[in-house]
């Protein structure tokens, strides 16, 4: 048996925080999720750095924020010189392996990823653009020699059932295995939702979270799909869990499951992320095994940012210093434990935005530069979520808020600057005449 714990990644692309019954979603799409979730450990407000696959991913892989890490937008590869969260494993004895969607290698090439953009990982089965190289039901993926294979069943089971051939095998050193899946990603050159047979039947004219229903979008003819793919996901991910049951893996390895980033169905611009918005950047984040058992729901606001050094913390393994993020292993000890009370949000392609998110308050700022980052913001969001927690209502500019916006400007600013970007340049918005009463510091911030 392995003296350290074995851990894997389980992620999903592009699923939202309220699809779970964790957070209240009454569908029941994820009965196996919610379960684990309970007994292990649910991080109830986790959210990404950067709400678009490749910045990501980039930041799950070497916990830097994207623009320090190098792919700061998608189309650009992962540095052949990046230290990754499976060369910090690997470097402790850890079998290292990667199965499913990559999007941090050569962009030149959807299917096979060169060895040099692999990030570090031994054991390979993936393909750079899943999306674009298989379908539902016609999942492609490359080997590590970058032969063509072609996997069967539904894309969820196919990716999920690899991972379980893996872990099946015995082996004397301990695995740290990264399961990407597609789901529930659209399917780009349709732009749909493509559940598995018979599954979107099941969710049409089913319940809608209260953005979607007040914005629209598409979500009213691709929510169904989308559902129907997060259901089929959980049960892969359950049976993984039992997979790992019968050899006797599961108390000896850490399961992550979370999300690149959520989904906002054309609401709050004219594709699916890529904005600041909490259907943008809000993610469902549980940990079960080894110090995560048992750890009950932390509140506190984790950032993407902060799970390289947890795994790595979790596992016993030291925690580089160059390292942007921070364990949250000890506030599973002590919820009172210092922790910042804000995260901070990058977007860098097709808008310029930078914001901060505290329990209450989101803060945005966006510039005209198209580009990793400006000199120069304007003043673009600001939502009070302890009455707006759907965010549609913006109070940016208004008289009555705005001492909370010069707060925020300030935490904003160095948040900025501790992620390594320039000392920004922030113009408040034009002031905007508004019929609620002033709100203060010391009232908003206490």
């Amino acid at each position: 048996m392995p003296s350290r714990p074995n851990v894997v990644v389980f992620l999903t692309d592009q699923q939202r925080w309220d699809t779970t019954g964790l957070h209240g979603n009454p569908l029941d799409l994820t009965p196996n999720l919610d379960r684990i979730g309970r007994a292990g450990t649910h991080f109830a407000n986790s959210f990404t750095c950067q709400p678009l696959c490749t910045p990501a991913r980039a930041t799950l892989q070497t916990g830097l924020y994207p623009t320090t890490a190098g792919p700061w937008r998608n189309g650009i590869p992962l540095p052949e010189d990046s230290t990754t969260i499976a060369h910090h494993f690997g470097a402790a004895g850890y079998e290292t392996a990667y199965i499913g969607k990559w999007h941090l290698g050569d962009p030149a090439s959807r299917g096979p990823v060169d060895p040099r953009y692999r990030g570090g990982y031994e054991y390979w089965l993936a393909a750079n653009a899943l999306e674009h190289t298989s379908d539902a039901y016609d999942t492609i993926v490359y080997d590590g020699t970058g032969a063509r294979v072609k996997l069967p069943g539904y894309r969820v089971d196919a990716v999920t059932d690899a991972a379980i051939r893996y872990v099946a095998v015995p082996r004397e050193q301990p695995f740290f295995l990264f399961v990407s899946l597609l789901e529930p990603h659209h399917q780009n050159r349709r732009d749909d939702y493509p559940a598995p047979e018979g599954y979107a039947e099941r969710y049409r004219g089913a319940w809608t979270p209260p953005d979607l229903a007040t914005l629209g979008g598409t979500a009213h003819r691709q929510l169904p799909g989308y559902y129907g793919m997060i259901k089929r996901i959980d049960e892969a991910y359950g049976r993984l869990l039992e997979a790992m049951t019968s050899p006797g893996l599961r108390d000896d390895t850490i399961v992550l499951f979370t999300s690149d980033h959520g989904n906002h169905f054309k609401t709050r611009n004219d594709e699916y992320k890529r904005s600041v918005h909490d259907a943008s950047i809000r993610v469902p984040t549980v940990a079960t095994g080894g110090v995560f058992t048992g750890g009950g729901q932390v509140n506190q606001l984790i950032s993407h940012i902060d799970l390289v050094p947890t795994l790595l913390d979790a596992a016993g393994l030291p925690v580089p210093d160059e390292l942007q993020g921070r364990s949250v292993v000890p506030l599973l000890q002590d919820r009172t434990a210092d922790w910042p009370d804000d995260i901070f949000v990058q977007v860098s392609e097709s808008e310029t935005a930078r914001a901060v998110r505290t329990q209450r308050w989101k803060y945005g700022v966006t510039a005209a530069d198209d580009g990793p980052g400006a000199d120069r913001y304007d003043e673009a969001y600001l939502y009070d979520l302890m009455a707006d927690p759907d965010e549609l209502d913006n109070l940016i500019g208004y008289q009555s808020h705005v001492h909370v916006a010069e707060r925020l400007r300030e935490r904003l600013a160095r948040r900025m600057t501790e992620a390594g970007e320039s000392v920004p340049a922030i113009t408040p918005s034009p002031e905007r005449p508004s019929g609620q009463r002033l709100i203060h510091p010391e009232e908003a911030f206490s």
